[in-house]
This record gives structure tokens, C-alpha cells and sequence, in this order.
């Protein structure tokens, strides 16, 4: 057995995993069988092992939960994913949002210090039940070389969330790194790639002329970075 953390903070052997400390404490029954309970002997807090992960009070077989994920990934509607793994519309849409929020729990905690040579920003629109009026936009940064998605916004088209998407795709790279940057000709890409990577960038805009949602033209717009302005913010 691996050694567990108590889930209790105030308690010591939060901080040190210990098998003296967390010890094997019955089990308890669910739909699927039986799981396994803990106990922390130091402060009486018992648990369960899928405390604190996205299987915690799942009332499947993980396998299940599991499925349901990647066919989603794979663009598999909900409703072809509850008639083929024969459980509910509801629970299919609620498991998602469950996996959701941990995929970017995960993103916030663990994509720190990456390496970004190119980096590509557009906007995705997304519709809702409401038709046009629901409309959200998905502001998405990719790392070209490795595909990374460091960084999505989601919520209107605007300046603050251009500027809220640039600002953590910096907080996430390595300190002093200025990679190139290529966009659409949304409005607001020049002046927030200028305000928060300053003029030491390489950065591009790929603007698309479009006739009867057909791609007729395309133009090829490039900044090119100021020596001085780089060398003074890649100075240790």
C-alpha cells in the first residue's frame, strides 16, 4: 500500500506520509461493491482513498467515468455516450463538468516554468441554446512545437480578456523568455503582445479575407522586435 496523507490539515502527519499513521479501517458499500476506508490514527479522521481526486463518491466503476471522458475528447455527443454506456443524459453532463474542473485545476497547478518558442493565438466562437445571443468566445494560446494549450479564456470578445490571456501565458513561461507570436487581426492582439512582452517580440498577424464564407485573400503583417528593448528585458 502507498503511503496516504491524512486530508485533515491542522493534523501532523498531513505533511508526512506515513503507514504508521494511516491505517486500513473497514470498508463501505456502494452500488459496485465495496471500498475501502482509512483511518488517521493521530487525529481519528478517516477516508477514503479517492478523497481528494475526481473519483471521490463515484457511484460507477472508475472504467466507466473513464470512457465517458475520452469519448468526449473524441467529440462524442452526450447523448450517443449515455446510450452506449447505458447510464443518464444528467449524469454524463455532470461527470463532464466534474472532469472539466479537474483538467484545469491540474493546468493551474502543473504548467509552470514551460519552454515557448512559438506561440499562436486566436478565438474560437461557441454558441449556446440561445442561439446568437449565447454566444461565448474560447481565447486559446497553443504552443506550436509541442501543441501545449498553456493558457484558454472564456467569456466575451473583448480587450480585458485578450489582455487576462497574454498575462497568464507570461506567468506560466520561463522568466526572460520571449517567444514569437502569431494571431488573427483581431483588434486587440498588436497593443496587448506589445504591452505585455513590450517591443523585444517577433510577432505576426495571418489576416484572412473572407467572401461567401470562402478564404479570397490572405495578409501577411510582421512587427519586428527592437534589439535594444530585448537585450534590456532578457537581462538577468
Amino acid at each position: 500500500m502507498m503511503p496516504l496523507r491524512c486530508p485533515d490539515r491542522p493534523c501532523q502527519s498531513s505533511s508526512k506520509p506515513n503507514l504508521k499513521t494511516v491505517i486500513r479501517y473497514g470498508f463501505y458499500q456502494t452500488h459496485w461493491g465495496r471500498r475501502r476506508r482509512f483511518l488517521c490514527t493521530r487525529c481519528r479522521h478517516t477516508f477514503c482513498s479517492t478523497l481528494g481526486t475526481v473519483y471521490y463518491r463515484l457511484q460507477h466503476r472508475r472504467s466507466t467515468f473513464d470512457s465517458v471522458a475520452v469519448m468526449s475528447v473524441e467529440g462524442v455527443s452526450k447523448s450517443s455516450i449515455a446510450r452506449l454506456q447505458r447510464i443518464g443524459w444528467n449524469t454524463v453532463d455532470r461527470w463532464l463538468e466534474k472532469a472539466g474542473g479537474w483538467c484545469r485545476r491540474f493546468n493551474h497547478l502543473n504548467i509552470r516554468k514551460i519552454t515557448v518558442v512559438e506561440l499562436q493565438a486566436d478565438e474560437i466562437r461557441a454558441l449556446g441554446g440561445g442561439g446568437k445571443a449565447a454566444q461565448v468566445w474560447v481565447f486559446a494560446a497553443m504552443e506550436v512545437c509541442s501543441r501545449l494549450w498553456p493558457s484558454t479564456v472564456v467569456h466575451k470578445r473583448t480587450y480585458r480578456n485578450t489582455l487576462d490571456l497574454f498575462q497568464d501565458i507570461l506567468a506560466r513561461v520561463k522568466s526572460a523568455q520571449i517567444p514569437m507570436i502569431a494571431t488573427d487581426g483581431f483588434k486587440f492582439y498588436r497593443q496587448v503582445v506589445k504591452r505585455v512582452f513590450g517591443n523585444a517580440a517577433l510577432y505576426g498577424q495571418v489576416i484572412k479575407k473572407r467572401r461567401k464564407d470562402r478564404v479570397v485573400k490572405v495578409v501577411y503583417r510582421t512587427t519586428e522586435p527592437d534589439d535594444s528593448a530585448r537585450l534590456g528585458v532578457l537581462a538577468p
